[in-house]
């Protein structure tokens, strides 16, 4: 099951109860649809047929032109939508076959959509602050060292901006990365959908399709920049007529299509009106004002973390308070802080960390509201920390930190 799935079941579980949750486990965007996004939608709920497998005509030339304003000129050919990236990214695994390397941390999701599909994972770290990019020198080391014993490595799934970090991997580092896709002969697998949220201009993510664009695929989609994950709606930029015609088969075979209403919506969409820019830079300062004072109250507590550039998210290491904490791994951790705190946080075990680490992952998405008339204030607020939900999260998260610290020490104390 998905963590962050799972997360969101028992934290609904646990709502339903009455038990008050300060629920920072899901990657779930708490803001409400843009209106004139929704109205597309309605508009056409009346289409009702399948539709091209690869997706109408008018949502590839809308994501063409996308990417084409990103650098990344575009045919509406190499366009293939799907419902949602998630799936997208599956078949793609299946699309390359063979082994597929993954960062560390990684996604939830990347390692088990390649057993999945019948595929190894093979792991390799990030290098420090520079999340969803797998080091370029162990990736050459890793990938060679798994030939040798006869693997069959063939891709390499990057994320950018990165999911669980909130890092943003340098240009040279993913230059470096297409230099030995290259020399291996790797497809990149580029999962782009947080693009659109890193906070400053010097952060951008840059993709590998601008180093090695003979060889990279990109994905994006509508769920994280506009707050529209039960819609579904994913799109990859193919690099080649082979894998575009293997994917549309696998497509063919699983989804068919994507729902005719939703790619109305997200044709709209990407073809970026004033209204959707203005939306999505509103959430982005909405996520970095959020995010970066979360990521204050763990630094105050004593966390490491690497300065958040982009998304909700943020991943902070508790060594060097594990003497205080006197717990084995994240799992530990984040039981402790979810039973006796009601703070609900994912371990680092769901991200591909080794047990005993001490890293989790925090998300401040759902700290918005919980109506959609708070949610759109959040939105709009000039400064989201003083609308009292908000403040009274960080309060909370502050108050709980500091409770755990002094609680730990007291119990170390007795025990001594």
């Amino acid at each position: 099951m998905s963590a962050t799935l799972a997360a969101d079941a028992e934290f609904e579980r646990r709502r339903l109860a009455g038990e008050q949750i300060l629920f920072l486990a899901t990657g779930e965007i708490g803001l409400p649809v843009l209106p004139e996004l929704r109205e597309h939608l309605v508009a056409a709920s009346g289409r009702n047929a399948y539709g091209p497998v690869a997706g109408s005509a008018d949502v590839r030339l809308a994501a063409a032109g996308y990417w084409s304003r990103r650098g990344l000129p575009t045919d509406p050919a190499d366009v293939v939508c799907g419902p949602g990236s998630k799936p997208l990214l599956f078949a793609l695994m299946l699309a390359v076959g063979g082994d597929v390397v993954v960062p560390v941390p990684t996604w939830v999701s990347y390692a088990a959509q390649a057993s999945l599909g019948g595929l190894r994972s093979i792991p390799v770290r990030t290098r420090p602050g520079e999340g969803g990019v797998p080091d370029p020198a162990e990736l050459r080391s890793a990938v060679r060292q798994a030939r040798a014993a006869g693997g069959d490595p063939r891709s390499v799934v990057v994320t950018l901006p990165d999911n669980p970090t909130g890092t943003i991997a340098k240009p040279e580092t993913v230059r470096e990365l297409a230099e030995v896709a290259r020399e291996l002969d790797l497809v990149i697998i580029s999962d782009e959908i947080y693009c659109d949220l890193a906070f400053v201009p010097a952060d951008q993510a840059v993709s590998p399709a601008h180093y090695a664009p003979e060889r990279t695929i990109v994905t994006t989609g509508l769920t994280k920049s506009l707050a529209v994950g039960g819609w579904r709606l994913g799109v990859a930029r193919l690099p080649t007529e082979a894998l575009r015609t293997r994917l549309i088969g696998i497509a063919s075979q699983i989804w068919s299509s994507t729902a005719a209403p939703v790619q109305a919506a997200a044709a709209y969409a990407l073809a970026e009106p004033p209204e959707v820019v203005r939306y999505v830079a509103a959430a982005r300062r909405l996520h970095e004002r959020v995010v970066r004072r979360v990521a204050d109250v763990f630094s105050t507590a004593g966390a490491e973390l690497a300065p958040v550039q982009a998304t909700c998210y943020l991943y902070p290491d508790f060594e060097p308070l594990r003497e205080r904490l006197d717990v084995a791994g994240s799992n530990e951790l984040t039981d402790l802080l979810s039973n006796r705190y009601g703070v609900a946080l994912l371990p680092g075990t769901a991200f591909g960390e080794d047990p005993r680490a001490l890293r989790i992952r925090a998300a401040t998405s759902r700290l918005y509201g919980e109506t959609d008339a708070e949610r759109t204030a959040a939105l709009a607020a000039p400064d989201p920390l003083t609308l009292p939900w908000i403040s009274a999260a960080v309060d909370r998260l502050t108050e709980v930190l500091t409770e755990l610290t002094k609680e730990s020490n007291v119990h170390r104390h007795l025990r001594s």
